[in-house]
């Protein structure tokens, strides 16, 4: 797994249209349903995974341009190296763009789960189908719209069970729930 970097973000409860009663909120790497705690991209503070590469710069970022905190909770991400394109079934390699990339590795961080992620543009995360497209009424996930394990993913992914959901290509991120320092 390669380390991407962190996102605050406003995480949001389980809608009543996502049908999977086991969800209670969405730890989603898109932007789609937990929103990022701001439209951060035309700062030009983010790494070249499209996060952040510390904590601190999230907050910097906040305080210069006058954003609020409050409320958000903040998550670091891995992401798996190779990506998955739907139309050709196959996995393929995929580099960060040409943004400096420092990420500080957290000293306390807890695993909550895998996200199925797509990256059609290829710079930033897109689409989590698993709660943008519903796809956790049919796939079994967690409590935080996440998949158990990397591997597990990966099979899923195989089998085609995310193909037609959103284009691709999809990535899998390991979700980690930090605390703020």
């Amino acid at each position: 797994m390669i380390p991407v970097g962190y996102m605050a973000k406003y995480v949001s409860g389980r809608s009543e249209w996502l049908k999977a009663e086991r969800v209670i909120d969405i730890y989603s790497v898109s932007n789609c349903i937990s929103h990022d705690f701001a439209d951060y991209i035309r700062y030009w503070e983010h790494n070249g995974y499209w996060f952040f590469d510390s904590p601190e710069i999230i907050q910097q970022v906040s305080k210069e341009h006058s954003l609020d905190l409050k409320g958000t909770q903040l998550f670091y991400y891995e992401v798996y190296e190779l990506e998955f394109d739907e139309q050709d079934s196959r996995w393929a390699s995929f580099e960060p763009t040409d943004f400096v990339t420092e990420v500080v590795i957290p000293g306390n961080k807890h695993l909550e789960g895998y996200d199925v992620v797509t990256y059609f543009v290829g710079n930033n995360p897109e689409c989590s189908p698993l709660s943008c497209n519903s796809l956790a009424a049919e796939i079994e996930t967690n409590g935080h719209c996440l998949l158990s394990s990397l591997e597990e993913a990966r099979q899923l992914l195989k089998e085609g069970r995310f193909n037609n959901s959103e284009p691709g290509p999809f990535r899998i991120l390991a979700v980690y729930s930090v605390p703020w320092p």
